[in-house]
């Protein structure tokens, strides 16, 4: 039977009932993407800002006063706040703290009080508020929850129940309010989220039975070891052992039941698939000679893989001692008057902001988008009076923003860098002899004259900017729209550029290739591109991006 109040032990239920059931359903939402590229994030975004929370909240016990409750969902969700979906979450939290911080127990008037100061402080964190959002979907929510708690006659529980039945209709009318939307086929994936996180808190507060216990484990509950018996004590068995049988007899249920039953004996993470011709294998062991030797006797093998997990996990800690050391040197660096953090991925991209005078590069981008927290450790480890951060994608502006109004120490600017070309070109912007106002100034107006476009493959059909696309296609993405599909690399890239420098007067053509293109493959496309465009300089260079074959620029 549902409670009529929200006491301090059910508080902590609800969370991280509603954290499990955010973290349970992060995959679909990452998949509720409008462009059908391989970096949905707004299911990672959103788990990993709430976890960061819930793992605070997990560690009070049930005779914790409501406003440390409060203060650890919000501090924990503002510095854990990941991609813009992320941020405009820990922005509901905060607001929603700063009510309940001072009661003892929550009512229905509490709740309508806190719904309203939540949705009032997400608003005002995003500077251009979209209708069609996470934003939309709080509102409702906050809407219904304020009318109903108004009658005396209706008690928590409908208010509740009622109040998220209504947000999942808001929901359902976010494609009406963003043509995007409705042209991908999908709900806004924040709103999606919001409404899973507060399902799994309603399930609480109904008492119904819930495992609170966070898969994730806090980053600091073991201690460091150095030892290589400590390193891989947590790997039972050593060897990933895979490889492929070619039978050469029926392979009936007996013979397979009694094979992965040998397996087991000998190993875990076992996978056998078998169909009339073949058996695959994936089994780690401490012998893998036994698992090879028993598939010996049902036939030939193939395709046979052996990987030492001990000795990868090894050079994994070793290079992020390496890593870690790295940072410690950064962090020893002579103090100066201006220094610059740079949010980046790829070798290459990292070498050339390095090579601009970028003092930290945070290791991010579309496939994870950096906390509140990482960019604010970054900023501590630049020794320096003023500190320029450089974003480079939409999704990490507002997390960039958040950590400038929590440092008090320095002062920090947050030039509004879209992609990495935009962030480029605005450190190449950067003039020593002008103030730190004039310089950001100059820095964003300066990206503005950037025209950029991506490439990369598309994950599902869609129909996006009237241009028919399929599973697996080539896209070029330009800032505002698609720009090219089509079904080879270089191809669908030369149109994309070919696009881009009809809508603009270029004198520059900027090409950084990522990890998945040969270098001859890109000094082709440079060559078709300069004969086609011959009255403008093509700079080709290696990004070592991931998720993205081509990211061009042209100004």
């Amino acid at each position: 039977m549902a409670a009529n109040t929200i006491d301090n032990s059910l508080l902590c239920k609800m969370f991280l009932a509603g954290a499990k059931n955010l973290e349970a359903n992060k995959e679909y939402i990452n998949e509720l993407n409008v462009f059908p590229v391989p970096d949905g994030d707004t299911g990672t975004n959103m788990t990993m800002t709430i976890m960061s929370a819930a793992k605070d909240v997990a560690g009070l016990d049930e005779t914790t006063e409501m406003k440390v409750i409060a203060k650890a969902i919000s501090s924990g969700s503002l510095r854990g706040a990941r991609g813009n979906s992320g941020v405009i979450l820990s922005q509901l939290c905060r607001g929603f703290a700063k009510i309940i911080g001072d009661v003892e127990v929550i009512d229905k008037e509490v709740l309508a009080r806190a719904c309203e100061r939540a949705v009032e402080s997400a608003y005002k964190a995003v500077m251009k508020p979209k209708e069609g959002t996470i934003l939309t979907v709080a509102k409702g929510l906050c809407e219904k929850v304020v009318e109903l708690s108004a009658d005396p006659d209706i008690d928590l529980d409908t208010v509740i129940d009622s109040a998220i039945v209504y947000a999942k209709e808001v929901l359902d009318k976010t494609p009406d309010m963003l043509p995007v939307l409705k042209q991908a086929g999908v709900v806004d994936s924040g709103g999606y989220g919001l409404v899973v996180f507060l399902s799994g808190a309603q399930s609480a507060f109904r008492g119904e039975e819930i495992d609170f216990t966070l898969e994730t484990p806090a980053v600091g509950d073991k201690p460091a070891v150095d030892s290589k018996e400590a390193d891989t004590a947590d790997i039972k068995f050593g060897y990933c052992t895979e490889f492929i049988i070619l039978l050469d007899k029926a392979f009936n249920n007996k013979m397979e039941k009694d094979f992965k039953a040998f397996l087991e004996s000998i190993g875990d993470s076992i996978v056998l698939v078998a169909d009339e011709e073949i058996v695959k294998v994936h089994v780690h062991t401490n012998d893998p000679g036994l698992a090879i030797q028993r598939a010996l006797t049902y036939g030939a093998l193939s395709n046979m893989k052996i990987d030492n997990m001990r000795l990868e996990h090894q050079e994994k800690l070793f290079k992020e001692k390496e890593k870690a050391e790295a940072a410690s040197k950064e962090q020893a660096m002579e103090h100066k008057e201006v220094g610059f953090i740079s949010v980046s991925v790829g070798d290459g991209i990292n070498d050339i902001f390095k090579d601009l005078g970028v003092d930290r590069i945070i290791e991010g981008g579309q496939t994870m988008n950096p906390s509140t927290d990482d960019i604010l450790k970054a900023i501590d480890q630049v020794n320096a009076d003023t500190v320029f951060i450089l974003p480079n994608n939409k999704n990490i502006i507002m997390a960039a923003n958040q950590a400038q109004d929590m440092v008090e120490d320095k002062k920090v600017i947050v030039i509004p860098t879209k992609n990495i070309p935009q962030g480029i070109t605005a450190i190449i912007s950067y003039v020593p002899e002008m103030s730190a106002e004039e310089n950001a100034e100059n820095m964003k107006a300066e990206i503005e004259n950037v025209r950029t476009g991506q490439v990369t493959y598309a994950v599902r059909d869609t129909e996006i900017d009237g241009m028919t696309i399929h599973e697996n296609d080539i896209m070029g993405i330009g800032d505002h729209k698609m720009l090219a599909v089509g079904t080879e690399v270089n191809a669908t890239t030369k149109e994309m550029i070919d696009k881009m420098i009809e809508e603009s007067d270029a004198e520059l053509i900027s090409i950084y290739y990522g990890a998945d293109i040969p270098a001859d493959a890109a000094e082709a496309l440079v060559d078709a591109v300069s004969k086609e465009h011959s009255d403008c300089d093509v700079e080709l260079q290696h990004g070592g991006q991931p998720v993205y074959y081509y990211i061009v620029s042209v100004e």
